[in-house]
């Protein structure tokens, strides 16, 4: 067993895809779309007898005072990383030594289950991703699929058909209908977006894995989403709907439709990315009304290799926070 680093996409999506529930996250494109918005990205991997038994993609992020962190999204990913300790343990090593090059303060990862490990500081921290997702099986019949969802989501997405709504995929030369429609979502229910070139970034990075889809109405754009299209998962990312014809429900046709196109390509899951009762109770019902399976991951957690900087980090991060 050894750790390699993995530098051609061919060899890390092919292990990545083969996990059920691929995660995006973790792809070789994805990397791709970090170090265009500014992080450097490592790939590493653990194999056992030629083949790969683990693999993470790490992202530098960059503090103040010069100092830097990683970050592991929905990973490290693979089946040997939930029963080989040695496997585990092999990696956290190697990405030890790179933070040491790197001069980096901690890990921050996201693991499928949660680790038990000694003489390790692992703390659990704030999540990043979400926690909880609620995920549709696509193998299933577009019958028992839609038998299965809330009385009122199914009224939704055929009353929007009914109206006329249709539903079509574009590209980056569409980008500013899209971003026009983030704007206007994110006035109205009151969320931070990102900056306007992390989402062209986004949609130009890879555009088999990284589909932007609309929904119009009368030839006018009345919602949007982007979703990813990797491994056996498609991933619902980013979504927004206009302050006009709302009555039309198109996001629900959005969605079904693209849950369809997924289908008929050949994956096998619909992943709604995140819900949270609490922190988003309208976009959570609205998910929840497809009635997938809620999945549930341990959570957001830092392993820790400057105890000194990462203490001061924490309480930095916790006034910021307050004020």
């Amino acid at each position: 067993m050894k750790v390699v680093e993995i530098n051609t996409p061919e060899k890390f999506n092919s292990f990545l895809s083969k996990q059920k529930h691929s995660q995006l996250l973790q792809s070789f494109s994805w990397g791709e779309f970090q170090e265009k918005v500014g992080g450097k990205v490592f790939r590493l991997g653990v194999e056992e007898e030629g083949e790969l038994a683990a693999a993470a993609t790490i992202i530098k992020k960059l503090l103040p005072v010069g100092k830097n962190y990683f970050y592991c999204p929905r990973g490290p990913v693979g089946k040997k990383l939930q029963d080989s300790k040695q496997a585990i343990e092999l990696l956290f090593l190697e990405i030890k030594e790179l933070a040491r090059k790197e001069k980096a303060m901690f890990l921050r990862f996201e693991p499928e289950t949660e680790y038990k490990l000694e003489n390790w500081q692992i703390e659990k921290t704030l999540d990043v991703q979400p926690s909880k997702t609620m995920i549709i099986n696509l193998e299933k019949k577009e019958d028992e699929l839609l038998e299965s969802m809330h009385q009122k989501t199914r009224y939704n997405i055929r009353l929007a058909a009914k109206k006329g709504v249709e539903i079509s995929e574009g590209g980056i030369e569409d980008f500013d209908k899209f971003w026009q429609l983030m704007s206007e979502t994110s006035n109205r229910d009151d969320f931070r977006l990102h900056g306007i070139d992390y989402y062209k970034e986004m949609i130009k990075t890879d555009k088999n894995s990284m589909r932007l889809f609309f929904a119009k109405y009368k030839n006018k754009t009345i919602s949007a989403g982007i979703f990813g299209f990797f491994g056996d998962t498609v991933t619902y990312m980013h979504g927004a709907s206009s302050n006009e014809e709302r009555n039309l429900m198109a996001p629900y046709l959005l969605q079904w439709e693209v849950m369809k196109i997924g289908k008929s390509q050949g994956y096998k899951y619909y992943d709604f990315y995140g819900i949270n009762e609490e922190k988003w109770p309208g976009v959570t019902r609205f998910k929840q009304g497809f009635s997938g399976q809620e999945v549930n991951y341990p959570g957001t957690f830092d392993l820790v290799f400057d105890a000194g900087w990462y203490s001061v980090y924490k309480m930095i991060r916790k006034v910021r926070r307050t004020f």
